[in-house]
């Protein structure tokens, strides 16, 4: 699949720092060109330094609500873009048999850093910089009203 998708889901290992942090900066991007959402194997609240990571770039996630692939139909996506190898394996998975295409995109957990505030928040902010630069690189640039 080249091009943006119409729908676009976006899974990590437990829907609180990867896949909402994807979920907020392609929405800020394609969010008025494609339906955009986030699940995890597991779901847990949104990690705060991702809200706080996206803050700083005027993105609000304060009210996202953590999902997992049983809350939604995983083959009513065109695209499913994992951020964890246990959302990878799950992801193909639940989309065998379905026209359902799967991409893993490898990026690290920030939630493993340890240290001050800044030292972990820094690791947020370099997560969000690495997500964005992999939109930017498969979907190319924003789309739609001003982002």
């Amino acid at each position: 699949m080249t091009g943006l998708p119409a729908s676009l889901l976006f899974a990590c290992s437990e829907n609180s720092v990867r896949s909402p942090m994807a979920e907020g900066l392609a929405k800020r991007l394609y969010g008025h060109a494609a339906y955009i959402d986030s699940v995890g194997v597991r779901a847990t609240e949104v990690d705060a330094f991702v809200a706080a990571a996206l803050d700083e770039v005027g993105i609000d996630i304060h009210r996202h609500h953590a999902k997992t692939f049983g809350d939604i139909d995983p083959s009513s996506f065109d695209l499913i873009v994992t951020l964890s190898p246990e959302a990878h394996h799950r992801a193909l998975e639940v989309t065998r048999g379905t026209a359902t295409e799967v991409e893993y995109w490898p990026v690290p957990d920030p939630s493993a850093v340890e240290g001050t505030r800044e030292a972990r928040l820094g690791a947020y902010r370099g997560l969000r910089e690495q997500i964005l630069m992999r939109l930017e690189a498969r979907f190319g640039g924003a789309r739609g009203p001003s982002v």
